[in-house]
């Protein structure tokens, strides 16, 4: 792959080397792309043990990322389809918090009839994520200004663990992959998932990296807290019928109780007061809001595919 074979050598500083790659050719869902994506981007976060930092910002590795991105963006927005200016956030998020009488996937089936090889695949694919869990969203931060900059704030510091190391979500879920038997280090699993758990973790990084998606961003951002207190109460109610550590149940019970305050918080005091502000933005976060539903239902179908033909839903099965 050019990206990684790029990365084993110094950046360039005096002179622009366009990075080239047949991104016309990839499928903008597909492992190959979402994987020079997510490297492309974790240049960003944590950065690669003897990888030249200087990738970060070198130009012609940025013109190769755009390529990228413009390829993944375009075909997320052709999917969601087109928004009607009767489409509201404050609608959005309303349906968001109806749940359905008779919902399906992963967590369901987790809750219902899943095994415990199931749950540590499904921990596997959370980890491109949770062991980064909040970092994405936080690019938010300096494109948000007053009240919805402050409520936005309050809601991370609680995911960063309220000023308490032990408490970072990033850290309750490291405790959880070593009480499940898994490897607990940062992107440990990263040659594991396939490319849907990639693409949930590129699209929060693409919103957030980008000042002209911050409206997109935050509709990420509210349908990931609005959604996560169902769904982290069936995963609750499978770990306990699994028998699983009390480890494990602490992290999934931490967003059952927490992001069922955030929602309320996200919902008037976040995008209400950034909509209030800008109403130009409403659509984007509407769109930011179906954004996450698509990755994640393509992930979600990823998993069930799998498991209900008794497969494994990785590309590198753990046992």
């Amino acid at each position: 792959m050019a990206v990684l074979e790029l990365l084993t050598e110094r950046a360039p500083r005096n002179y622009l080397l366009r990075v080239e790659a047949p991104v016309r050719d990839s499928d903008p869902y597909g492992i190959d792309l979402q994987l020079a994506l997510y490297v492309c981007y974790e240049l960003h976060y944590r950065g690669f043990a003897g990888v030249d930092p200087g990738w970060e910002w070198n130009p012609g590795l940025l013109y190769l990322r755009s390529h990228l991105e413009n390829a993944f963006l375009s075909t997320v927005q052709r999917d969601v389809g087109p928004i009607s200016a009767e489409d509201t956030a404050d609608a959005e998020m309303e349906r968001l918090a109806m749940e359905p009488v008779d919902g399906s996937g992963p967590s369901y089936h987790l809750r219902d009839i899943g095994t415990w090889e199931q749950m540590q695949e499904y921990f596997v694919h959370r980890s491109l994520y949770h062991l980064k869990e909040g970092d994405p969203h936080a690019w938010a931060i300096p494109r948000l200004t007053g009240h919805s900059k402050a409520a936005f704030v309050a809601v991370e510091f609680d995911e960063f663990g309220g000023g308490r190391g032990d408490h970072v979500h990033q850290q309750l879920f490291a405790d959880l992959m070593v009480a499940a038997g898994l490897d607990a280090s940062y992107l440990g699993y990263i040659d594991a998932v396939p490319a849907e758990s990639l693409a949930v973790v590129n699209l929060m990084s693409l919103f957030g990296l980008h000042r002209e998606h911050r409206g997109a961003a935050i509709g990420h951002f509210a349908s990931t807290e609005i959604t996560s207190p169902p769904g982290s109460r069936r995963l609750v109610d499978a770990l306990e019928r699994l028998g699983a550590p009390d480890t494990c149940t602490r992290f999934y019970r931490e967003h059952v109780e927490a992001d069922a305050v955030h929602e309320q918080v996200v919902r008037t005091d976040v995008v209400g007061d950034l909509v209030g502000r800008e109403p130009a933005l409403d659509r984007d976060v509407v769109f930011g809001i179906r954004a996450h539903e698509l990755v994640e239902s393509r992930l979600a179908y990823q998993l069930m595919k799998n498991w209900t033909n008794g497969r494994s839903s990785l590309r590198r099965p753990l046992s």
